[in-house]
């Protein structure tokens, strides 16, 4: 963020000829910033907001003459425009201020579009930071769907203590804690979007596009699954305060729940490696044979299963393991078909 401010103000100063380029370097600041939202995107809010600013400014200026009252209503107006417009804070705050200060403010030498050009120049400088950043844009993503992926594996062995345990309690801790991972979910969502677009731009990274893009794939199905692990807790607690199940069901359900949780942490390893290309396929098929395995199991009558809230418990955990397995790069028909028939 330094060489980038810097960089564009001298860019701006000293080979655009423009005095005091303060914008150059406000502009390279918010476009690179620290915020979650996709830079291109950023580095446009900038352009144009600034741009348009100063359009409205100069032309109600025109109209209305300088004075506080007047600055007053080309702010309001600019602000309620640029709402209308595009609801990006970037992009409304970049509006208003340039309107307001080629209301409040002499032009710079150059004209009042001087500071359009400087906020460009800082725009385009970010996105050559970008392009050239050396670090890799898939270590975010990478660490944030392991985080994922093993707190999915911690619901699934609480579901299967509490069930080997027939303790309701630790169901219910295993759904509160399915429940607090929505904002991990939203993070890795974030991270492979922020991902992908920096692999867009950036040649060195190119080529990480088609695996991000697999991840990204990947993202709805884990967001399914996690979703599905909450409704499943939330019955585990009811099957055991009505003591749904005999010993030999007691013992098969928290067995396969764990070779699931097994299945899902192999998976965090394909996912989430950093691997070459044939390690990560590796821990995809092995992930994708033990769902399969997990699936095979997935018969009420062969889990010994015979009350029918019990019966209700495995049906829930079906759709899981599809969800699962499609993460894992097979089709929806693909995924239902490693599930026996019940």
């Amino acid at each position: 963020m330094t060489v980038c401010a810097v960089g564009a103000y001298a860019f701006a100063e000293y080979i655009l000829g423009h005095e005091g380029p303060l914008f150059a370097a406000t502009a390279a600041l918010i476009s690179l910033g620290f915020s979650r939202e996709p830079r291109t995107r950023r580095v446009l809010e900038v352009g144009i907001g600034c741009t348009l600013g100063i359009t409205i400014g100069e032309i109600l200026l025109h109209f209305l003459g300088n004075g506080l009252w007047q600055a007053a209503i080309v702010l309001f107006v600019s602000v309620m425009l640029a709402r209308f417009l595009d609801r990006g804070v970037i992009f409304t705050t970049q509006l208003g201020l340039q309107s307001l200060l080629v209301v409040l403010l002499p032009a710079p030498d150059g004209g009042a579009f001087t500071r359009s050009l400087d906020a460009i120049v800082g725009g385009l400088f970010a996105l050559v930071v970008t392009m050239l950043a050396p670090r890799d844009p898939r270590r975010e993503p990478q660490s944030n769907v392991r985080d994922l992926l093993h707190e999915l594996s911690a619901v699934l062995r609480q579901c299967a203590e509490a069930v080997a345990k027939s303790d309701s309690t630790i169901a219910w801790h295993a759904l509160v804690r399915a429940r607090n991972t929505q904002p991990q979910l939203d993070a890795l969502t974030r991270s492979v979007r922020d991902a992908r677009e920096v692999a867009r731009i950036s040649p060195a990274y190119r080529r990480h596009l088609a695996e991000l893009g697999d991840l990204r794939g990947s993202i709805g199905y884990l967001d399914l699954a996690v979703r599905n692990s909450r409704v499943f807790a939330r019955r585990t607690t009811s099957v055991i305060n009505h003591a749904a199940l005999d010993d030999e069901a007691i013992e098969r359900v928290s067995e396969v729940i764990n070779d699931t949780a097994d299945a899902v942490d192999i998976l965090a390893r394909a996912l989430a490696g950093g691997e070459s290309g044939g390690a990560r396929e590796r821990h995809l098929r092995h992930a994708r044979s033990q769902l399969a395995a997990v699936g095979s199991r997935m018969n009420p009558q062969a889990l010994g299963v015979t009350d029918i809230q019990g019966d209700a418990l495995v049906m829930l955990f079906r759709p899981l393991v599809v969800d699962l397995l499609e993460s894992t790069g097979l089709t929806h028909e693909e995924a239902v078909s490693n599930l026996c028939e019940v």
